[in-house]
This record gives structure tokens, C-alpha cells and sequence, in this order.
């Protein structure tokens, strides 16, 4: 079992920034890719990032491209999401994920562990 736990989340106006961060506990970090989804209300969970298990590949949404850094500590077990120039639209719960085998990384039934979600609201 692997166990995640997101932080990070909040209110911002459009143009800000928020890091958010999920911390990992259980088996071993490394052994697993990680992703970060999101899903805003009455919509279905949308891939936004995803980061290959030692943090040499990363893959971003076209929504997010240019705007969004996905990264990853291994040492500390953490995966992160720094998001620049919010827009409203970015407004959504925040999922990170874990995937043992990183064949379809944009694919939510892909991974096999999911973190409880994090709230991220911009303001106009």
C-alpha cells in the first residue's frame, strides 16, 4: 500500500501561484511514477502532470503547458506541482497519483494509489 497525502491547496487570485505538494508513505517512492489530476465540479478527473519514477520525464497537459512544473524528491518522498499564472479555469480539486507502470500516464485507471484531493480555487 502506498498512502498520499496532498497539501498546498487554497484560494488565489488569476496571475498568482500555489506549490502543492504530496507526501508519500508505504512502499517505496521511487518504485512508482507519480501524477497529478484534477477534477472541478460535475466534470470527470483530467490528467495535468505526470513524472517519470526518477524525475527524468515529465508530461503536462496542453492546458497546463509552459505553466505548470511537476517535480519530485525522492529523498523526501514527495512529489510536487508548482502552478504559475492560475487562471480561473484551473479551479478544481487536486489529486496526486501513483503508478507502477507508467504505460499510460494520462490515463486515471493507470495508477494505482490516489491521495484524498486538495482544493485549489482562482479568483478572477
Amino acid at each position: 500500500q502506498v498512502q498520499l497525502v496532498e497539501s498546498g491547496g487554497g484560494l488565489v487570485q488569476a496571475g498568482g501561484s500555489l506549490r502543492l505538494s504530496c507526501a508519500a508513505s508505504g512502499r517505496t517512492f521511487s518504485d512508482y511514477a507519480m501524477g497529478w489530476f484534477r477534477q472541478a465540479p460535475g466534470k470527470e478527473r483530467d490528467f495535468v502532470a505526470a513524472i517519470s519514477w526518477g524525475g527524468g520525464a515529465a508530461y503536462y497537459a496542453d492546458s497546463v503547458k509552459g505553466r505548470f512544473t511537476i517535480s519530485r524528491d525522492n529523498a523526501k518522498n514527495t512529489v510536487y506541482l508548482q502552478m504559475n499564472s492560475l487562471k480561473p479555469e484551473d479551479t478544481a480539486v487536486y489529486y496526486c497519483a501513483a503508478d507502477s507502470s507508467f504505460h499510460d500516464h494520462q490515463n486515471v485507471w493507470e495508477y494505482d494509489y490516489w491521495g484524498q484531493g486538495t482544493q485549489v480555487t482562482v479568483s478572477p
